[in-house]
């Protein structure tokens, strides 16, 4: 066996317990050098297992994405069948059934009275309780009822029509298809609507 030098351990221990402070001067030192070995190296972390508890993403949409606004549609060509609303005033003295079916010829639009109110006079209808006869009322009288239909050329025959109900001054009714004149004795308003793209079809069907 090695000899053991004793004196050179006994004044080691010696210088030890004299200077305890050297002992964590050098851990310290152990510490700083360890500090800058790691420096420059990014800290990667281990993707988290089965165990790992992770971070629960919030259930919902995120706050403010409900009610955002919505971008406005803007329509850039009307559709060919697009239905129109009209409010048609007939001047005074004009034929109310002419003047309509004048301006859905122009228009090459179809036309569908749902409504009108005013005075007409010198009224020619079709009444359907006398079997087709037809009758002209000489005075003034007040629109209760109008409604019918016109269609441009080229239009099937009975396509246009126009029935009015109207109110004496003596409180009769009357009313039927128009057949002749019917003139405003003042300003008539006449509430339409138009269309186009009319498909004619015959019924029944053909199976």
């Amino acid at each position: 066996m090695a000899g053991i030098d004793l004196g050179s351990a006994s004044h080691f221990v010696h210088h030890r317990l004299q200077r305890p402070d050297l002992e964590d001067d050098e851990n310290q030192q152990d510490q700083d050098n360890n500090l800058n070995d790691h420096e420059g190296l990014d800290l990667i972390t281990p993707n988290p297992g089965p165990g790992d508890v992770v971070g629960r993403r919030p259930r919902g949409r995120p706050p403010g994405s409900k009610n955002k606004p919505k971008p406005p549609v803007i329509i850039t060509r009307e559709s060919a069948n697009t239905l129109r609303a009209h409010i048609l005033e007939v001047s005074t003295g004009c034929d109310v059934f002419e003047s309509v079916a004048t301006y859905a010829r122009k228009r090459q639009r179809g036309i569908c009275v749902l409504s009108g109110s005013g005075t007409v006079t010198n009224v020619t209808l079709r009444q359907p309780a006398a079997a087709g006869a037809v009758v002209t009322l000489h005075g003034r009288f007040e629109i209760l009822s109008l409604s019918g239909s016109f269609l441009p050329p080229p239009a099937p025959p009975g396509a246009t029509s126009l029935t009015v109900f109207l109110g004496g001054g003596q409180g009769q009714v009357v009313g039927g298809n128009v057949v002749g004149p019917l003139v405003a004795s003042g300003p008539v308003i006449v509430i339409a609507s138009s269309f186009t793209n009319v498909a004619y079809e015959r019924l029944p069907l053909d199976e």
